[in-house]
């Protein structure tokens, strides 16, 4: 998986939850495979059949829990995960789904029913995206079968551009479906990454509290040349009569730590502070390297535009150079952060933690 150029068409706005559909590798293979600043939060991998597969990934900002509904899956019929989290006091279950265009849609649609049977929770917000092989820009029997489906659970289509482009053939058989009766304001655009003949689409939902996956928050206590002398003064001052005028040592003890903790707290109150997060920069992704994935990216759409064997072939060259260059960019990058530390063995540890998205 080319996530250093995934991350190249994303930079700087990163989404919170990035769905993959055919993947096309095993479990083995996805465990090992790392975006940066994302948690693998539920997969599927086939185990008879080759390529196919679904994948979910969340940003390591947000704490996630595995749907367990690998009883539904069947390889080609549906290949489905799910996850859940809460997002701005939010419950949202986000469901990613494959179904090759050789599956038994009857399957499909059963097992899609009984997945959404087991999750449906009228306090949670659920959205579905996926390859469903179903064409939405012809009206057919199989999208009117979907929509009925769908519908039942308040879900609908909104995805209305083309989402793959080969040749001569254009349809819309990539979806996304949410509940838009829960959704204050949603957008959806296309995004043309030259990694396959499918286009990526970036959902938007605004809520009226804006989250900034950089920032965490936290509570400390300022101790500064001011405020230590002006403890040290009160202490002085205080009379401890509540202290001394008792026979009872139990008492006493409370006593004097009630007074000594009201004093401490009123020199050094609590403060809740906004700190900026650096790991999700990603400072190895150059303006060149953007300026070269906006160039593959034009590349792609004018092969797709007008199949050429000619340009099909420098495209692939500079694909194989770029994905070359990010290789080498992030290398350089966290070569030059262990060679300038002091400490090389911490240094170390702190990019494999960044990279795998650990705190510790």
């Amino acid at each position: 998986m080319k996530s250093g150029e995934i991350l190249g068409h994303l930079h700087p706005d990163y989404p919170q939850v990035v769905c993959l559909t055919e993947h096309h590798l095993k479990k083995f293979q996805i465990k090992h495979t790392v975006i940066e600043n994302y948690n693998l939060g539920a997969y599927y991998c086939r185990e008879q059949y080759e390529k196919g597969g679904v994948a979910i990934y969340i940003h390591n900002s947000i704490q996630c829990t595995k749907v367990s509904i690998d009883t539904y899956c069947k390889e080609k019929d549906i290949e489905i995960c799910a996850i859940k989290f809460t997002y701005n006091e939010s419950k949202i279950c986000i469901i990613t789904l494959y179904r090759s265009p050789t599956g038994k849609f009857d399957s499909f649609l059963c097992n899609l029913e009984g997945v959404l049977q087991v999750l449906c929770d009228p306090s949670m917000d659920i959205i579905i995206c996926g390859d469903i092989n179903v064409d939405y820009r012809v009206e057919n029997e199989r999208k009117k079968h979907l929509n009925n489906l769908l519908y039942s659970f308040n879900l609908i289509s909104i995805i209305t551009f083309p989402t793959r482009v080969h040749n001569k053939s254009i349809t819309t058989i990539d979806n996304i479906f949410i509940d838009p009766s829960r959704s204050e304001e949603f957008s959806v655009i296309p995004i043309s990454n030259g990694l396959s003949d499918h286009d990526a689409q970036l959902l938007t939902i605004r809520q009226k509290t804006v989250y900034d996956s950089g920032r965490n928050s936290i509570t400390i206590r300022k101790f500064d040349n001011y405020l230590i002398p002006e403890f040290i003064n009160k202490l002085s001052n205080e009379s401890w009569d509540n202290v001394f005028n008792n026979d009872d040592v139990n008492e006493m003890f409370n006593s004097f730590l009630n007074d000594y903790i009201k004093i401490f707290n009123s020199c050094f109150p609590l403060q809740t502070v906004i700190i900026k997060n650096n790991f999700t920069k990603n400072n190895w992704i150059t303006k060149g390297i953007k300026i070269s994935c906006n160039n593959k990216r034009k590349l792609y759409l004018s092969y797709r535009q007008n199949p050429n064997e000619e340009i099909k072939k420098y495209y692939r060259l500079y694909s194989k150079i770029l994905a070359n260059v990010i290789k080498e960019a992030k290398k350089i990058y966290y070569n030059k952060k262990v060679f300038t530390s002091s400490n090389k063995c911490k240094a170390t540890w702190d990019i494999i933690n960044e990279i795998t998205g650990h705190r510790h």
